[in-house]
Formats: structure tokens, sequence, C-alpha cells
């Protein structure tokens, strides 16, 4: 069996540097070649990654961009270029800092025994952020379960047969959403328990207008049903506040419209044009090991 790992990075080596060492040692005793691909989204720091001591991964490329274009994008450009240039059963994409832990790699084996043709997801039960992040992320599953009609609680760290990859390749929403477009082409998925990590250096580089955007992304994916909804809910809600409206109950109704008319903008992201095109923004490729 062979896997690719594949990890989007920027600016934070020293992290992958720590991760390339923790998936080392926990697939030592895994009967299984594994091989890590790191996507570099056009870092301006050095490359400084130690591998020496690195005797299990197979093989370790760094496919350097010529343009900074953001995790999500860099995950569809590595799953393209795995596709076309690798030989490969699986892939699972993983984040570089640490927050994906890599023990967890392990389970995605074990489930392969039992069921190897599903994508697997790593379904979070535990976090390790905040407070005001936990309340934002549950207020996030909440709408985009009632506007979509799909409960997402996955994120990158999955494990992908080559026959799920190849549908994400050629999904435009793959450009703009990882977990919405395997939501999309997926619908039936198995999934592992998954507790997030704690960041190996230094905070978390999220803003919380990137966090939003990650949100309406997801339910962008779904744009159908959400203005289908939105439809639904202002003839239910008018319906029933007819005889009371002013400035206060027209609060939702605001907040519905505002959501269906961002996440309508925010679907102009996706671009099966630009996702087949980009493999052109690779400007080389390091072999470092």
């Amino acid at each position: 069996m062979k896997i690719k790992i594949l990890i989007p990075v920027y600016n934070d080596f020293q992290s992958v540097s720590k991760l390339l060492n923790d998936i080392n040692f926990t697939i030592a005793n895994l009967k299984v070649e594994f091989s890590v691909i790191i996507i570099n989204d056009a870092s301006i720091e050095n490359q400084d990654i130690d591998v020496s001591g690195i005797d299990k991964i197979n093989s370790i490329k760094i496919i350097n961009m010529k343009n900074n274009q953001g995790h999500t994008r860099c995950i569809a450009t590595g799953l393209k270029y795995i596709f076309e240039k690798e030989e490969f059963d699986y892939v699972i994409p993983m984040d570089g800092d640490g927050e994906d832990r890599p023990a967890e790699i392990e389970k995605f084996i074990e489930f392969l025994k039992y069921d190897n043709s599903r994508p697997i997801t790593g379904e979070r039960i535990k976090r390790s952020e905040g407070l005001i992040f936990k309340i934002s992320y549950s207020i996030h599953k909440l709408i985009t379960f009632i506007f979509t009609g799909h409960s997402i609680k996955f994120g990158n760290f999955t494990c992908l047969p080559k026959t799920t990859a190849e549908k994400m390749i050629n999904e435009k929403a793959t450009w703009s959403s990882f977990s919405g477009s395997l939501a999309k082409v997926e619908k039936n998925r198995s999934t592992i328990p998954s507790i997030r990590g704690s960041r190996y250096f230094g905070p978390s580089k999220m803003s919380f207008f990137n966090l939003v955007k990650h949100s309406l992304s997801i339910i962008a994916v779904f744009k159908t049903n959400v203005i289908i909804r939105s439809i639904l809910f202002f003839l239910i809600y008018i319906f029933l506040i007819s005889e009371n409206l002013n400035y206060v109950t027209s609060i939702p109704l605001i907040a519905v419209l505002a959501l269906a008319i961002s996440v309508l903008a925010i679907s102009k992201r996706e671009n099966i044009s630009e996702l087949n095109d980009s493999l052109s923004n690779i400007n080389n490729i390091d072999e470092i090991k």
C-alpha cells in the first residue's frame, strides 16, 4: 500500500520539520509505504528541514509555488499533482503545524483493514482552542447544518482513496473549500475520532476574518440549498410576524439576507479552470529525501 501525506506550508518550516520526525516515529511499525509531498505556498523563510534521522518515510518532496494562493488551494494543487504525477493508493492531507496529530495516522491505517473503499474523515471530538473559538465553531456547524442540510465535522485531515482524489480534482468547489467539496462528492464516508492538537510553535496565524471566510466557503459549496432555505425562512418568518414587523423583528431577515449574499459572493472562488491549470504555478520541486 502506497500512501502520500500532503502538507501545505507557509513560513512554518520549523513546525514541518518536527511534524516529519513525529510522522517518522508514528509509522515505524506500519507495513505501509509512506511518502510526503510538501506544498510550499511561496514562503519567504528558509526551508530549514533536517531529514538526517528520518528513515521510515520513503521520500520527501517540496513543491515550491511561484505565487501565494492560500491553504485550500495548495491542497487542491497537491491533490492534482499527486493524482497526475505519483503512484499511490491513498492521500492523507494534514496541517503542518501539529494541530493534526500524526499519532492518528495509525487510526486511518487500522480502519483501512476493515473498509478500504471509502474516504475516512477525522471527526473532531475535542479541540485545543480557546472558548471563543469553540463557541464560534459550534455556531458555524449549526448554521451550516440549518442552511445546507449537511453536518460537516471534519477538516483537511482525512484519508482519501485514489477514486476520491480523482473526484476532488474534477470538482470546482475543491478550489475554494476542501471539506465542503469532499462532503459534496462523497456522501458515503467513514469517520475516526480525532482530537485537535496544539500548535508546535507560536500562535495560530488564522485571523478571525479568514475563519469567517473559511466557514462561508464551506457553506457556499451548497449555495442552492442556502438560497432555497433562505427563501423559505423569509416566507415563513414574515407570515408569522407580519403584524409585528419593526426594526427589531427585522434583524433575523437582515442576517439571513446578508448570509445569502455573502455565500453567493464567495462561491465565485470556485473555479475549475484555475484548478485544472494549478500545476502551472509550480516553480520547482526539491527532492530532499
